[in-house]
């Protein structure tokens, strides 16, 4: 969360409380289209697989994985792919994508929660941004509306945060696991270990982090973002579609993999929320 004071508060951020989070790994940049484009297209992933030498058992676990049915669109809307963010998935397809990738690699990824991400985005520190307060420096670090030239950038491009994280303001923003409750921190009066909202209703769901589309402010550590339907605007197939936001340009994610693996029940809890299919 965020103190009142803080240019930009909001709300949904406050009242500011302690967590404890159980140690985890995540990935130093959001998932690119290099990488998603393995899990929406098989044949593609099957040939890059055979050069690469993965084992042929985990492409057989992998392939029992339901995949992205083909888009309909071009789904980067000419703003690149080689190196640049994957966009315009659902919360849904970047769970199936974490679980694809758990199949493919035998090492257990999802996303990571709000508290995890604000974490990690933080990097130890306690001012709006990782680098401080100011947002003149934001420029070193970040792309946003001001600077990013009406368009997501490739990942990696600009200044780490203190772990060594790229992108955790900016660029696109990022899914995690939590339903968007606006005012849950309210309800939080002791030291809670490992926050993770279930999510109970398809809308709202949360995603942190702001995007190349927006002001300053909205790329804080503590910035909270509520999905909504019109993400969706433009889908032929409303309400049917499960894999895609189309109206959303803005939107990525990056993966967690956590230290202590989960029982198999756990990792399907994170992988898999009410409102969406099994």
């Amino acid at each position: 969360g965020s103190p009142e004071a803080e240019k930009g508060f909001n709300a949904n951020e406050g009242p500011q409380h302690k967590v404890k989070i159980a140690p985890f790994w995540m990935a130093k940049t959001e998932t690119t289209w290099n990488c998603y484009t393995l899990f929406m297209y098989k044949e593609e992933e099957k040939m890059v697989m055979k050069l690469r030498g993965f084992k042929p058992e985990l492409n057989a676990v992998s392939d029992a994985v339901a995949r992205p049915t083909t888009p309909y669109v071009e789904m980067s809307f000419g703003m690149g792919t080689d190196g640049f963010p994957a966009i315009s998935m659902t919360q849904h397809a970047a769970n199936i994508y974490c679980k694809w990738l758990t199949a493919k690699t035998g090492h257990y990824y999802r996303l990571p929660t709000e508290a995890e991400w604000e974490y990690a985005c933080r990097a130890g520190t306690t001012t709006a941004y990782s680098f401080g307060d100011d947002p003149a420096m934001l420029d070193d670090y970040a792309w946003h509306d001001g600077n990013s030239n009406f368009k997501y950038q490739k990942v990696g491009t600009k200044k780490p945060n203190p772990w060594g994280l790229y992108d955790m303001h900016g660029n696109v923003s990022e899914w995690t696991t939590d339903q968007f409750i606006p005012d849950v921190y309210g309800t939080i009066k002791d030291l809670v270990s490992n926050p993770f909202r279930y999510g109970k209703s398809l809308y709202p769901r949360t995603a942190r982090g702001g995007s190349w589309m927006d002001k300053p402010e909205k790329l804080r550590s503590a910035q909270r973002i509520a999905s909504t339907p019109d993400w969706k605007f433009q889908d032929p197939q409303l309400p049917k579609s499960i894999w895609y936001h189309t109206d959303a340009q803005f939107l990525g994610f990056r993966v967690v993999r956590p230290l202590i693996i989960p029982s198999s029940e756990e990792m399907h809890k994170y992988w898999t929320t009410e409102g969406e299919p099994d």
